[in-house]
């Protein structure tokens, strides 16, 4: 049974077990937010990209109680026995979180819509978007067998204004050498398969020349670098083909020191010149040895341990032409660097008392009351992979003022980010260099200058609004009504400047504000919507928008106002 009536609890449960177990796991949600006092919903679920009505998908409410498909015109309704705003068989139809599913659609916690209590209520429209998919085939010269391989999909984020490449999942091929990777977002991607060892038993011959096909960067390039990239669009298909090189492959092995007994280790390798994913090797704890294969090729191979106790080892291996044990990798202790924070506050209430503890009932002191308000991070500058950053230790208790430290930074370079919740970090140094600009640099079992920060509280203060529409109406140009989409104005500093990124919310009614701006000079943007990927440290990725962003400068202490022009979705 699926009428338009709410279920009762018993048959709700039937056909919500099997809506969930006809339908894909990972389909496609969205939801909206019904406020109503009437005792019957009604609402329509809608495709995003062409509009057209969605048949049979699966509206139910967030606490599972009642739940019903759409008819072949995409509508549903719930009519609720009881009176008008009473509570029908235990359910509230005053506040009501509606959710839909349809396989080939993808789940979506956003967009949520907001109907007020009183007067005729509209229909609830629900819009799910479809699936992206990318799909191909791996196909292996000169042979008639096929191997399974793994194919690696990776999608462009932004992290901290600068492009990054996260794994977004990774597939077996099939026997026949398809694959095919569904419930895509819109998105940049690139392709990568890894490597295979070729077992062919009509060929293979384990005392002989070992041969395999190496990790292939989509179509045929050189590395993950210069891979193509791969734009979906919603509901849009990709076909990706891809041929691998069949190359010798020689052993590989090498020791490692200094390993904590019984302690397992993992290993990371890839090409020194360009780097990328997709090679592998293994570690073999009884031998305290790093084990595999490699073709010709000079390679980065880092060893990690996590934990309380992290430690990593770091070498280069180059095989050329046959077996290769390589030299002995060390490991050492991850390091930890100390964090010095000057305080110069302007207002002397601030200076005198500083951030409250949470009861307000006495003020802390020293590195206690920097805790409360300052956190320092370490963002890895990587162009793929999930290499760990670092922060500042967590205090041991609720008076804990012992020095501040980062614990466990592994070797590599990273952007310092410091967050405050009062004042601005005027200043960011380790050994001389300029953290706001430059980045920080940690060695193999070397020791890292200390974090120095100055802290201030004279930021300027900029607020401002959205122009007015050319006809001069009082409503704000692209904006919608409340419960849509909120939009951000963006802090861009101008080249090299002292300034700082940062983000202002942009309110319905067209207004922002911001408080302790660090001084410098900026290129603002305001937008319709948040950009979560937006690449602000890209001139390049900017250069489109400067048409309609406003530069600024500001010192110490000043207030300004502006209007600026928005940025709408279609731009």
């Amino acid at each position: 049974m699926c009428g338009p009536r709410a279920f009762s609890v018993l048959s709700l449960c039937t056909v919500f077990l099997y809506s969930c177990a006809a339908i894909d796991p990972l389909c496609a949600q969205a939801n909206g937010i019904v406020q109503q006092q009437s005792n019957t919903i009604r609402g329509k679920v809608l495709n995003s990209v062409t509009h057209e009505p969605i048949a049979r998908a699966l509206v139910f409410s967030q606490d599972n109680r009642f739940a019903t498909l759409t008819d072949d015109r995409g509508r549903f309704e719930f009519v609720f026995a009881g009176g008008e705003g009473e509570r029908a068989g235990g359910v509230s139809v005053q506040n009501v979180v509606l959710f839909a599913r349809k396989t080939g659609f993808l789940r979506n916690d956003y967009g949520q819509q907001i109907f007020q209590a009183g007067g005729t209520q509209p229909e609830l429209t629900i819009a799910l978007e479809p699936e992206a998919l990318v799909v191909g085939h791996v196909s292996l010269p000169g042979s008639d067998a096929f191997d399974r391989i793994q194919v690696e999909l990776f999608r462009r984020q932004v992290r901290e204004g600068r492009e990054h490449w996260d794994s977004a999942g990774t597939v077996m091929s099939r026997s026949d050498g398809e694959f095919r990777f569904a419930e895509l977002q819109a998105g940049s991607y690139k392709l990568v398969t890894h490597e295979l060892l070729d077992r062919d038993p009509l060929t293979f011959n384990p005392s002989g020349q070992l041969y395999g096909y190496p990790p292939a960067y989509y179509p045929s390039a050189a590395g993950f670098a210069t891979a193509s990239i791969i734009r979906l669009s919603a509901g849009s298909t990709f076909r990706a083909n891809i041929s691998l090189e069949r190359r010798a492959y020689y052993p590989v092995k090498m020791t490692v020191a200094n390993v904590p007994t019984g302690m397992s280790i993992g290993i990371s390798v890839s090409p020194l010149a360009s780097q990328g994913p997709g090679y592998s090797l293994g570690y073999n704890v009884a031998e305290q040895s790093i084990l595999g294969a490699l073709p010709e090729g000079t390679y980065l191979v880092r060893a990690t341990i996590y934990g309380r106790d992290a430690m990593t080892g770091v070498s280069t291996l180059t095989v050329k032409g046959s077996a290769v044990r390589g030299p002995v990798m060390t490991m050492l202790p991850d390091g930890s660097i100390p964090v010095t924070v000057q305080e110069e506050f302007q207002n002397p209430e601030t200076s005198a008392q500083g951030p409250m503890s949470v009861d307000s009932t006495r003020s802390r002191s020293g590195n206690e009351r920097r805790r409360n308000y300052l956190n320092v991070s370490l963002i890895p500058l990587e162009d793929f992979g999930s290499a760990p950053g670092a922060s500042l230790r967590p205090p041991e208790g609720p008076d804990d003022d012992s020095p501040l430290v980062i614990e466990n930074v592994q070797p590599g370079r990273y952007r310092v980010v410091v967050n405050t919740t009062i004042g601005f970090a005027s200043s960011i140094t380790s050994g001389g260099t300029n953290l706001l600009r430059q980045p920080l640099v940690v060695g193999e079992g070397s020791t890292t200058a200390p974090i120095e920060i100055t802290v201030r509280d004279d930021g300027a203060e900029v607020e401002g609004t959205i122009e007015r529409t050319p006809a001069g109406r009082g409503d704000k140009t692209g904006f919608t009504s409340p419960g849509a989409s909120q939009g951000n104005v963006y802090f861009v500093p101008k080249d090299d400047d002292t300034g700082q990124f940062r983000v202002a919310w942009l309110s319905v009614d067209g207004t922002f504000q911001v408080h302790e701006l660090p001084p410098g000079v900026y290129r603002i943007f305001a937008f319709d919507r948040q950009q979560p990927d937006l690449e602000y440290a890209s001139e390049e990725a900017m250069a489109k928008y400067e048409p309609k962003s406003q530069v600024i400068r500001v010192v110490a202490g000043q207030k300004v106002r502006l209007q600026l022009p928005l940025i709408t979705e279609r731009e």
